[in-house]
């Protein structure tokens, strides 16, 4: 058989997640070819070297720097042999569904981008953004200053769309994120620009700007821990806004000068607000 999928997974301190992480692909991916690739990104814990007897079938990648969460990505990407990618942050977890039939509704599409699911927390609250629109001078407004959930499409949340629809969409998450690897590739794949934060939306638009679709699957759900691999300090609060400060460099500095100088004060007050609730 050919290999139909390759599932991605970069780590940076979380052996415990990414084990749970491994054990949920084991349990729930058995209905297709498949191979798994986990980069650790120079971690200072080594006791990700633990796994590798236990996940024989897995192929373990040591780097020798952190160069970002992009990097790390592209450098795996390069020796998957699957058809499709599934990039999988490791403190995520699959659910009982059919891996088939996302690969199936992919197959459907002639113009497929990327594809996202539902996900929720450990409480089972679901995670906005799951689904998401492009940023742009007035949903980033709402999603930096106020927690007013416009209901239409143009939200940055997407709050038009229910939890578990099916729907073409802008912006998906980097925690789990399918694509076939010849468009992945044809695209440029993750701008290594971003160190973390932000890939996936700059990802999911240049998908866009080059033709393709992006879905939200919101049939199929996973648990994503989320915070709990990251630590909220002043490096990532310097990445985060970094990493939006990149985006609108690229994408509005010369073709939408008046939304670039609101969004980049917008940035630069939010990021400033942040720093004194940090201290």
């Amino acid at each position: 058989m050919n290999m139909k999928l390759s599932v991605i997974i970069v780590n940076y301190n979380v052996t415990q997640l990414l084990r749970n992480c491994l054990l949920s692909i084991q349990k729930y991916i058995t209905d297709v070819e498949y191979e798994v690739v986990v980069i650790d990104n120079a971690s200072t814990d080594s006791s990700w070297g633990d796994l590798i007897p236990e996940f024989p079938k897995v192929r373990f990648i040591s780097s020798d720097i952190n160069g970002g969460f992009s990097k790390a990505n592209n450098q795996a990407i390069q020796t998957a042999a699957g058809e499709y990618l599934l990039l999988l942050n490791p403190d995520t977890e699959l659910e009982g569904y059919d891996m088939k039939t996302l690969l199936d509704f992919a197959d459907s599409q002639p113009k497929f981008g990327c594809l996202g699911v539902r996900m929720h927390d450990a409480e089972g609250n679901f995670l906005p953004e799951s689904k998401r629109s492009v940023p742009d001078m007035f949903n980033s407004f709402e999603k930096l200053f106020t927690n007013f959930k416009k209901n239409n499409s143009k939200s940055y949340y997407r709050n038009d769309l229910e939890e578990d629809a099916i729907a073409e969409i802008d912006v998906i998450t980097g925690a789990f994120l399918l694509a076939k690897k010849d468009v992945y590739q044809k695209i440029g794949g993750l701008d290594e620009a971003y160190f973390m934060y932000g890939e996936d939306i700059d990802l999911c638009y240049t998908f866009l700007r080059n033709g393709y679709q992006n879905f939200y699957y919101g049939k199929v759900s996973i648990l994503h821990h989320k915070g709990e691999s990251t630590v909220k300090d002043e490096i990532y609060l310097e990445r985060f806004y970094g990493a939006m400060q990149i985006f609108i460099d690229k994408y509005y500095k010369e073709t939408k000068p008046m939304q670039y100088s609101f969004l980049k004060a917008g940035l630069k007050l939010r990021h400033q607000i942040e720093k004194i609730r940090l201290k």
